[in-house]
């Protein structure tokens, strides 16, 4: 069954904690820093080709202790001014990616968007789809959001294995839409919405979670 907050609660403004039925998500904190440079260093390769450049300057979260303790009072700010959760993705205590949820706008849109990574490790083993089913349930049933959008670079297969194992909706492509790796590069958008949500939502948790 859906769980439904009134319309009239207050969205959370604090840190929160995810569960599905093989993986945590929760907030990255200054501890975290240890596994958050083994798995970046490890998958350097697999996870930069999809990543922005770094703007010049700035520090190494990967190799800087200080910049990735900044970067999670960041996340912990944009979680009290309710414009973004960030979560780490956890399977049996070990740091394994991210799924983040993005740019939440309020007003009339009553959007956001999903990003993600994982380790190469245990890539395709079903985790970030299920730990995405864990976000968009959090962002529908609690954020009461409108609508959840995921941007993806066309040749990139296995982030697009996540979108199509979860049958989300394709919205079309949209040209140079982000730089990536130094490049303006098109991304297939993919998105779903309360209504989708309220008739498919069931099946997903069922499916992933429960």
């Amino acid at each position: 069954m859906l769980r439904r907050r009134s319309q009239a609660a207050r969205p959370p403004t604090e840190p929160v904690t995810l569960r599905g039925r093989r993986v945590l998500l929760r907030p990255l904190v200054a501890e975290d820093f240890g596994q958050w440079r083994e798995v970046r260093r490890r998958c350097a390769g697999w996870l930069t080709q999809w990543e922005p450049l770094p703007a010049p300057g700035q520090p190494d979260t990967v190799e800087d202790r200080g910049a990735f303790s900044s970067r999670c009072s960041v996340r912990l700010r944009e979680i009290q001014l309710g414009t973004g959760f960030g979560f780490g993705l956890f399977v049996d205590g070990l740091l394994r990616g991210e799924v983040n949820l993005n740019t939440i706008q309020r007003g009339a849109r009553q959007n956001a968007y999903i990003g993600y990574w994982v380790d190469q490790d245990v890539a395709g083993h079903g985790y970030v789809p299920e730990a995405v089913v864990a976000v968009l349930r959090f962002a529908f049933e609690d954020l009461q959001l409108h609508r959840v959008q995921i941007s993806i670079v066309p040749r990139n297969r296995a982030s697009r294995r996540v979108v199509e194992k979860l049958d989300l909706r394709e919205e079309g492509l949209a040209e140079r839409y982000l730089q990536i790796n130094g490049v303006w590069e098109d991304h297939i958008r993919y998105a779903i919405t309360s209504e989708e949500w309220a008739v498919r939502g069931s099946e997903l948790c069922a499916a992933w979670l429960d």
